[in-house]
């Protein structure tokens, strides 16, 4: 089960960047929307469990990272790298660093809201889904500002760093690039997912999306103008593609080779 798909991605969105739902911009906003967010994520997930008690959630969430332009940009870097855990860090109960606990509470969020995600992470049935995607890392300017760095560290990367932080088997949830780069991205990513697991992370699973095209992804569906982007295993007829073909190869070379490799895990 995915109760929320995205926290992060949903708040930033909605109420920082103020492109989704409620449109707003500010940290008060975002800080609103976050709690909102995990808070019905994991009420969710305690409802679900009452009907059944063996459900396994896979939380999937944006891998970010941001990158400093220059010197004087560190500072500013390292409390976005430190914002990006904060959806992650509320489910699973992850005591938060004093500064996000101090930006917490200075736009919204009681001590009490604080100390209820403490106290009612369920991680023990969660699987970490971790997206990935070219626009998943940032540039950090001298204004303050970010852009998109593209590829720098990869999924391998900063996978990697989320695991190191709540040490949970891993699934690569997402990841997606247009023709004609879709196939070698697709590699890619199979590559870092794979090398994940030779160094010990638990990785339990793969997925590109989507299985068909998406309508408008390019403007992170800020506009309804019904443009297809050319992203899915098949395209709006049913049609594979070539990055579909690839995916299939990829399920006969290496499925067998996968199911031996869980070394007895289970959930």
């Amino acid at each position: 089960y995915t109760p929320i798909n995205e926290i992060f991605i949903a708040a930033m969105f909605s109420a920082q960047y103020g492109w989704w739902n409620e449109r707003l911009t500010g940290d008060n906003y975002f800080v609103t929307a976050l709690k909102h967010l995990c808070k019905a994520n994991i009420l969710a997930m305690q409802a679900i469990l009452q009907v059944q008690p063996n459900a396994i959630f896979i939380q999937s969430e944006s891998a970010e990272y941001f990158h400093a332009e220059e010197p004087s940009c560190q500072p500013r870097a390292k409390i976005l790298n430190e914002k990006r855990f904060l959806s992650l860090d509320l489910i699973y109960g992850y005591p938060i660093s004093v500064p996000m606990y101090e930006y917490l509470l200075d736009n919204g969020m009681t001590k009490d809201e604080y100390n209820w995600f403490m106290n009612n992470s369920r991680k023990s049935r969660c699987i970490m889904g971790n997206d990935y995607y070219i626009t998943n890392e940032h540039l950090v300017k001298s204004d303050g500002s970010t852009v998109a760095s593209g590829e720098i560290f990869g999924y391998h990367v900063i996978t990697g760093q989320y695991f190191r932080r709540y040490n949970l088997p891993v699934m690569h949830t997402e990841t997606n690039l247009l023709e004609p780069l879709s196939v070698h991205w697709l590699k890619k990513q199979w590559t870092n997912a794979y090398q994940l697991r030779q160094d010990g992370v638990p990785l339990l699973g793969f997925t590109w999306y989507s299985l068909i095209d998406q309508v408008d992804w390019d403007t992170a569906l800020r506009n309804d103008s019904g443009k297809i982007n050319e992203l899915g295993l098949y395209d709006m007829e049913r049609n594979i593609r070539p990055v579909g073909i690839e995916y299939k190869k990829l399920i006969k070379q290496w499925g067998s080779i996968m199911d031996d490799q869980l070394y007895g895990f289970h959930m």
